[in-house]
């Protein structure tokens, strides 16, 4: 008999989990299989077993129908992804690869598998050095977090949907009026004591320096705090972090999350950035949003079903430090530390209100086109310094079509070569490294004076 293909049913398995929104731990109870093992199938690097993809199918009925009639196809698929990877030989001709795919597809799921593994191996110990160089002994609460929205993809359903379906319900509603009937007031106050916004209860006092976009954003918080919360509740519940500061921090950040939902709703937000291509001033003028919070919602535009350009988002400051990041490309970032200094953004930052693009191409091969652009946040007074930082926001250069910063660019030339951190970049000639690879040794020669005063070996 033939053997049953195998299913490697990762993305299929996060958007089911994602569309219910549940966090690993939840799901895995679910399907009756451990956290550990559920991350391996979502990553790709196992396969469905048959026990697994019965528990599925009881749990989601037809979900795997498609995956199951295109499985030889999407098994081409990512055997030829695979054999592409930059670390590996040259891949043999797509002919060789579509014979193996059909007619040895243990040994092509194994292939497919193994690299799966090495890819996750590689992350592991990025983390693992990086955690070393920054000093901790430990995720810190905001760490946490944050990689609770990167394995989250950066998207919540249940609270993008809910926002939808408020902000469709209150087209002729402003978000103050919609707060007051909740029984809060806005008050705007001069000082508010270093803080932009305070709530007792009752009364929302804002920082009256904050810009309009702020502003309005803030009061977006508070009503999506309030009219969500049994929702952000369940999904803290369900959180794998430990201690109330980090729970305390992922309230704030779903309430965040949910604002900006509510005022650039998905349907409409997705369908305003595919018409102006993600013209971003554009975005801003018709949904009265900053330039930051345009950039953030589209990076977390990935409904399944209904997925914007998988973009790269981040925020860094005076200093180098990433304050904010996330991928939903293969673009990955720092997790402590600074960044890449041939990275764009660090120009950016030098420079406010104006925009910078990029053509950057990491070392796995990657080419993207980023745009980067220095922001300066008034303090509304003498006395408190001024907030500086850029954000940058990026795609994979086959996306440049739908990007227009890309328009700017010519793609044909030579990419900047970036890598995630002089720690963690293998590449060893690069005039700008500041630190030579954690797993590479060097060579010092006192008699030979480079740009750097070592050779990566």
């Amino acid at each position: 008999m033939p053997r049953s293909p195998r299913l490697f049913a990762g993305d299929q398995l996060r958007a089911l989990r994602q569309a219910a929104g549940l966090n690993q731990a939840a799901m895995a109870a679910r399907l009756g299989v451990s956290v550990s093992y559920l991350s391996q199938l979502e990553g790709g690097v196992r396969p469905l077993t048959q026990m697994v993809a019965a528990s599925v199918r009881r749990q989601y009925p037809g979900a795997l129908a498609d995956l199951e009639d295109a499985a030889p196809a999407l098994r081409l698929t990512a055997l030829s992804q695979a054999l592409a990877d930059p670390l590996l030989p040259p891949a043999p001709s797509a002919d060789i690869i579509a014979r193996l795919a059909e007619e040895r597809p243990d040994i092509a799921d194994r292939f497919i598998a193994l690299h799966g593994a090495m890819r996750a191996a590689e992350e592991r110990l990025q983390m693992v050095e990086e955690q070393a160089s920054g000093g901790g002994g430990g995720r810190k609460p905001w760490e946490a977090v944050r990689d609770w929205f990167h394995d989250a993809g950066n998207y919540v359903d249940v609270l993008d949907r809910a926002a939808e379906a408020l902000a469709t319900t209150g087209e002729q509603d402003t978000l103050a009026s919609a707060l007051a009937r909740l029984g809060v007031t806005i008050s705007p106050a001069d000082d508010v004591s270093g803080r932009l916004a305070r709530f007792d209860g009752t009364t929302l006092t804002l920082d009256a320096a904050m810009p309009a976009e702020s502003r309005r954003f803030q009061i977006a918080h508070r009503l999506a705090a309030i009219a969500f919360a049994g929702e952000i509740e369940a999904i803290v519940a369900t959180a794998e972090l430990d201690g109330d500061a980090a729970r305390n921090l992922l309230r704030i950040g779903l309430a965040n999350y949910a604002a900006g939902a509510l005022i650039m709703p998905y349907t409409a937000f997705r369908a305003a950035a595919r018409e102006t291509r993600h013209d971003i001033d554009r975005l801003c003028r018709r949904f009265g949003v900053s330039f930051e919070q345009a950039c953030h919602r589209l990076s977390t535009l990935q409904r399944p079903g209904a997925a914007g350009i998988p973009f790269y988002f981040c925020r860094v400051d005076m200093a180098g430090n990433i304050t904010k990041r996330h991928s939903a490309t293969r673009f990955q970032f720092a997790r402590f530390g600074g960044a890449c200094p041939l990275w764009i953004v660090h120009e950016a930052v030098a420079i406010p209100d104006r925009i910078a693009v990029q053509l950057a191409e990491t070392p796995d091969g990657v080419r993207y086109v980023s745009m980067a652009k220095g922001l300066v946040k008034p303090s509304g007074s003498f006395t408190r310094t001024p907030r500086r930082y850029a954000v940058t926001l990026g795609c994979e250069a086959e996306h440049a079509a739908d990007f227009v910063y890309a328009d700017a660019l010519d793609r044909t030339a030579q990419a900047t070569p970036i890598g995630i951190s002089c720690r963690l970049c293998p590449r060893d000639n690069c005039d700008q490294r500041a630190f030579p690879p954690a797993d590479r040794g060097i060579a010092v020669n006192p008699d030979v004076r480079g740009t750097v005063p070592y050779r990566v070996i």
